[in-house]
């Protein structure tokens, strides 16, 4: 891990960046950085990707101010791996993270402290899940846990969307009576304006909703009539069952707190909640921009919007995350930065999680780490290529049930193609421009075996490439019953295996 950075970190910034400036793509100032993080929002539910039922004014004004992947995508569609990867810059492999609630490794370099030791100030916001062991209360002392995140008012992982609670630098619990993503705002709100002088600043804020249990304030649902939805033609009604109910737990609730609920799961209702609960996020987009307008630091400030993965909710009958699909692996990618990013443009160049840390170290003038395994980006964003990686490589190291996913994966996606096989045999091969909706596997079919060949061989490569194996797989189901959370914290699945008291740790 990188050390604190000295008083005069920011200074040399500013001097290097303006002696470098005008000779090569370094900015002659250098930007404030953003990464807006909701959970499990996948790449359709935007207005700008033609969505015509979910209302994103101010999501799709950055993409119209900015540049839109309309390509982008979860290399691993679940969270904490994850959000590993859009700190460090590397595969879960590589880094350690390869299942939910591990903890990330105190050595690891992040973009966080890149930064900060580069003279950034750092902050964040909202949901971390990267300290692993007990989600409660999910608090992160100050030092080495942060990964070098100074400003601090987060959570390590809960699903109380309509009654969130926040740590800062004590144990005391924060309970804010709001729903979440406008709680998160407000203490984005509070670090945007805690701004002094002319420090460059990087701040992450990572939302829960539109996450399930699927619900938002009434004001948000009233926009949505579940009867009129346009679904999409691969969803299927009662692909899971669930009455839904109240969303405030029993000892949390009073007399005066407002009524919340989460809907009913595999029907209309959480399609209906899940646009809602966007469009709450969106309310708080448009805050933020408005902030960085008042405070005049909107033209400098690069923002970059996306998600951990997203959500199935009924295409194909199938739920949630962990696979391939585009409604699971497909995520918003969007870059604004007025100062030096052209408006208005949409590209197909492939861009993924593990692109994003290079592409905004580039894009701030400062050296991308030869460790990092993603590909810089930053030309595409300034509009001088389109040009990016041949594809994408999928991953997904360990089984989980309930969603479905009874085997570790593997998958490529290409320009054309979106190809995934478990180790011994192909799972789903779909033909994205002739079949959009991948309503139709071609994995099984003679036919295709001369593609599912070449598919194999760019996969191996890929595979090879970023040093990942087979190996890394486990068959553990390490996910389930709160393995890797029930009272201890474990750093690696192995680590896991050998404690004698695990399953009674767990509580299983």
């Amino acid at each position: 891990m990188l050390t604190s950075p000295s008083s005069s970190g920011w200074l040399r910034l500013v001097l290097l960046a303006g002696l470098f400036g005008a000779a090569s793509s370094a900015p002659a100032r250098p930007p404030n950085i953003i990464l807006l993080l909701p959970d499990q929002m996948r790449a359709s539910a935007m207005g700008i990707a033609g969505n015509p039922d979910v209302q994103t004014p101010h999501i799709d004004r950055l993409a119209r101010d900015g540049i839109r992947f309309k390509r982008t995508y979860a290399n691993v569609p679940v969270c904490c791996p994850a959000r590993a990867m859009l700190l460090t810059g590397t595969y879960p492999h590589v880094n350690g993270m390869v299942a939910n609630d591990l903890r990330l490794r105190e050595s690891e370099t992040t973009i966080a402290e890149l930064l900060r030791d580069a003279g950034y100030r750092t902050g964040f916001v909202g949901k971390w899940h990267l300290d692993g062991g007990p989600r409660e209360p999910g608090y992160v002392p100050p030092g080495p846990r942060r990964q070098g995140f100074d400003f601090w008012a987060a959570y390590e992982c809960h699903h109380q969307h309509f009654l969130p609670y926040y740590f800062r630098d004590t144990p005391e619990m924060i309970l804010v009576r709001k729903y979440e993503p406008e709680a998160s705002a407000d203490f984005a709100v509070e670090f945007l304006k805690g701004r002094k002088g002319e420090q460059p600043f990087f701040l992450m804020m990572q939302m829960g909703p539109p996450h399930d249990p699927y619900g938002a304030p009434d004001d948000y649902m009233k926009r949505y009539d579940p009867a009129k939805l346009t679904l999409p033609a691969s969803w299927q009604p009662n692909s899971e069952n669930n009455p839904g109910g109240n969303a405030i737990p029993p000892k949390y609730r009073r007399p005066d707190t407002p009524g919340a609920t989460y809907v009913r799961t595999g029907g209309r209702e959480e399609i209906a909640a899940y646009y809602a609960a966007i469009t709450a996020i969106d309310d708080q987009v448009g805050r933020l921009l408005q902030t960085l307008k008042e405070t005049g630091q909107d033209e400098n400030t690069i923002i970059l919007f996306t998600s951990d993965h997203g959500d199935m909710l009924g295409s194909h009958g199938m739920r949630r995350k962990r696979k391939p699909y585009e409604e699971s692996a497909g995520v918003p990618g969007i870059l604004r930065w007025p100062a030096r990013i052209p408006a208005g443009r949409e590209v197909d160049t492939l861009f993924s999680h593990i692109d994003m840390p290079a592409t905004l170290l580039a894009l701030a003038g400062l050296p991308v780490p030869a460790h990092f395994q993603g590909t810089d980006l930053s030309r595409v964003a300034l509009g001088q290529t389109t040009a990016g990686p041949e594809a994408v490589l999928l991953q997904i190291f360990v089984p989980f049930r309930p969603d479905g996913i009874t085997t570790p994966w593997r998958g490529i996606i290409t320009d054309r193609y979106t190809y995934a096989r478990y180790e011994n045999a192909p799972w789903v091969l779909f033909d994205n421009r002739a079949d959009p909706a991948q309503m139709k596997n071609l994995a099984a079919e003679p036919a295709q075996a001369g593609l599912r060949g070449e598919l194999d061989a760019k996969l191996g490569a890929l595979m090879a490439q970023h040093r990942d194996a087979w190996s890394y797989n486990s068959l553990e189901l390490v996910e389930e019953g709160a393995r890797l959370y029930g009272k201890k914290t474990y750093y690696t699945i192995a680590e896991y295996l050998a404690d004698p008291a695990r399953d009674a740790k767990a509580g299983k």
